[in-house]
C-alpha cells in the first residue's frame, strides 16, 4: 500500500494561484491511478481530479471549470494540483489517493488516503 503526503495548502487571496504536492512512497507510484478530493466543513468529500498511470488521461469533477490540473512525475514519486484564480468556495482540506474505479468519481474507489492538506481562500 502506498504511502501518501500532501503538502502546498495555505491561506491565499482570491484570484491566486496554488500548487499542491503530494509525495508517494512505499510503493510502485507508477503503477497507480491517483486522484484528488476535497472536503469543506459540513460538507461531503468532493472528486476534485484523476490522472492515469502514465500522466495521458485526465478527468475533473464538473465544478472545475478548467482552473484545476492535475500531473505527476513518476521519476520523483510525485503527483500535483495546480488551482488556478481561488475562489473562497476552493476552501476545504485537499487529499491525494489512490484510484482504484478508473473513470470514477467516488471516493469509495480510492484507497491509501493521505492526511490532507488545508486551503483557505480569503475574498
Amino acid at each position: 500500500q502506498v504511502h501518501l503526503i500532501e503538502s502546498g495548502g495555505g491561506l491565499v487571496q482570491a484570484g491566486d494561484s496554488l500548487r499542491l504536492s503530494c509525495a508517494a512512497s512505499g510503493g510502485t507510484f507508477s503503477d497507480r491511478a491517483m486522484g484528488w478530493f476535497r472536503q469543506a466543513p459540513g460538507k461531503e468529500r468532493e472528486f476534485v481530479a484523476a490522472i492515469s498511470r502514465s500522466g495521458g488521461n485526465r478527468y475533473y469533477g464538473d465544478f472545475v471549470q478548467g482552473r484545476f490540473f492535475i500531473s505527476r512525475d513518476n521519476a520523483q514519486n510525485m503527483l500535483y494540483l495546480q488551482i488556478y484564480t481561488l475562489k473562497p468556495e476552493d476552501t476545504a482540506v485537499y487529499y491525494c489517493a489512490e484510484n482504484r474505479g478508473w473513470g470514477n468519481k467516488d471516493a469509495d474507489s480510492c484507497a491509501s488516503w493521505g492526511q490532507g492538506t488545508q486551503v483557505t481562500v480569503s475574498s
